[in-house]
């Protein structure tokens, strides 16, 4: 049976996305009742949990990650003429529509979760509540890290306005929120909740502890420039918690013909194709990955990247377009994707954080070479190359970045090996490297680790269409949405003093310091 939401009091919002279903079958519908929101049953609730996960990715994935993240990050260029963002504009539709599908699908499931299985609700259930709230700080993350400022708290008001939180006070209450998650799943260890309708562990207590420590881990590293004590502290408390160790750890999304990966839909697309950055890595440390990230140019077995950053007129170029340059691997297309699950987390990040982190003089219970050299170690085992000759001979080896013999004669990207080197001044650039490669495709990630550290030292656009951002620029932000400008301006003011700069895309979010 469907069950109805309320749209959350965001007054941007006056048309959905309808039909969007999950694996575990038909979820509620969305309607425009701005009044309340309709009473689930205990059923309904645990629907609505499967929702929340699966609209949370697939909702607004290539509006908000694919066309921006992606980019910025530099797993990705693309080959559509009509795709500025890979031309640093950062504003229109596409992020209006990303905006609305978190916001209009995921977040109102998710409410719907909280309030019924909180200490007040009408089916109070901590083990529940617990698990929905680490969700809640992973759905939210990448969001205040596009923006700064977002709504959070107020959400669901009922109200004519929907405050926006400042960044610093968000991520304050993501640590808070994820430590006494994982404390309250403690009394659950061993068992299963949500067993039925979990599409990531089925259910396992232990597995949700590990990605609410790891998860900890992450916002705390990312917060280590502007609060480097509490980062510190709540970084140590987190590994000695209890973090992703192996790959049987990691977070991927199930997926069904019906609930679908929706990097297959982009694949099929053919817009999108392996960035230079990607090609001047991947064949200068001659990395076995580069056939599982990406496919050969057709009719060859070479593999060959693309630019950022192209003008319509140079996406035009025969050496520029599909039949020259690599798409995303065969693994991501449509006739897989109800065998390809979409990755959330991967133990290997933990192992680069516990890196950095030990750089830092943090307690992460091993070296900094110790954590880099296992980081890639597991991260070759993720994508299912196990031969300990070739990993050891990656960890080893010291050939650096190529040089490309692109359209602009692009340069090598970099002058590091893999090998860890013994000058402080490059192992956190090694370290952010080797991750920036493990977390693909995660853009959202590489985008905020760029940001915040410089690395990989990825290419200047070739063009920007965007002034506040040039083409040698870092674009530090997405500005605020048009939509939100237009009908919740009160709040959208209130956020730009909270933002600290101006609503540019140039502006530092709050961890993003010099």
């Amino acid at each position: 049976m469907k069950r109805k939401y309320q749209i959350l009091a965001l007054t941007l919002l006056t048309t959905l996305a309808a039909g969007i279903y999950s694996c575990t079958g038909d979820f509620e519908e969305i309607n425009t009742n701005k009044t309340k929101l309709t009473e689930l049953d205990e059923l309904g609730t645990e629907n609505a949990f499967a929702a929340a996960q699966y609209r949370s990715i697939q909702a607004s994935w290539q509006t908000f990650q694919s066309l921006f993240a992606d980019l910025q990050g530099q797993y990705f260029a693309n080959i559509a003429q009509n795709f500025s963002s890979d031309r640093n504009v950062m504003v229109g539709n596409w992020l209006n529509g990303a905006w609305s599908g978190f916001y209009g699908t995921a977040v109102p499931a998710l409410i719907g979760v909280l309030e019924n299985t909180g200490p007040s609700g009408k089916y109070p259930n901590p083990g529940k509540f617990a698990i929905a709230s680490i969700w809640k700080v992973y759905m939210y993350l990448p969001r205040t890290d596009y923006w700064g400022p977002i709504p959070y708290s107020q959400v669901g008001n009922g109200g004519p306005d929907v405050p926006y939180d400042s960044q610093e006070a968000i991520y304050k209450d993501f640590l808070t929120t994820l430590k006494t998650s994982a404390t309250a799943l403690e009394a659950f260890r061993g068992k299963k909740i949500f067993d039925t309708v979990d599409q990531i562990y089925g259910g396992e207590v232990n597995k949700w502890i590990l990605f609410a420590n790891t998860l900890r881990l992450r916002i705390a590293m990312r917060m280590s420039k502007v609060e480097p004590a509490l980062a510190k502290t709540e970084a140590e408390a987190a590994v000695a918690a209890g973090v992703f160790t192996t790959n049987a750890d990691d977070a991927f999304l199930k997926v069904t013909a019906n609930s679908f990966n929706p990097m297959n839909q982009a694949t099929a697309w053919n817009e999108f194709r392996m960035s230079a950055a990607m090609e001047s890595v991947l064949k200068g440390y001659a990395d076995p990955r580069i056939s599982k990230y990406f496919a050969p140019v057709p009719g060859t077995s070479n593999f060959k990247g693309l630019r950022n950053g192209y003008t319509q007129g140079e996406l035009g170029a025969p050496e520029n377009n599909a039949g020259a340059t690599s798409n995303v691997a065969d693994q991501f297309l449509p006739a897989v994707q109800d065998k390809n699950p979409f990755a959330i987390m991967y133990a290997s990040e933990a192992y680069f954080l516990r890196a950095e982190g030990a750089l830092k003089g943090w307690a992460m219970g091993g070296t900094a070479k110790e954590f880099y050299e296992k980081g890639i170690e597991t991260a070759f085992k993720q994508w299912g190359i196990t031969d300990a000759a070739v990993i050891t001979a990656y960890i080893n080896g010291t050939t650096t970045p190529i040089a490309l013999n692109d359209m602009v004669k692009t340069p090598a990207l970099s002058d590091i090996p893999v090998k860890f080197s013994a000058d402080p001044a490059k192992q956190l650039e090694q370290i952010i490297t080797q991750k920036w490669l493990a977390n693909y495709p995660n853009g959202h990630e590489a985008w905020a680790e760029y940001r915040r550290t410089g690395y990989p030292k990825l290419y200047a656009r070739i063009n920007s269409d965007n002034p506040d951002s040039p083409k040698d620029a870092v674009v530090r932000r997405t500005p605020f949405v048009i939509g939100e400008q237009q009908t919740n301006a009160k709040a959208v003011a209130d956020a730009i003093t909270k933002l600290g700069g101006e609503d540019k895309s140039s502006t530092r979010l709050w961890w993003d310091k010099p």
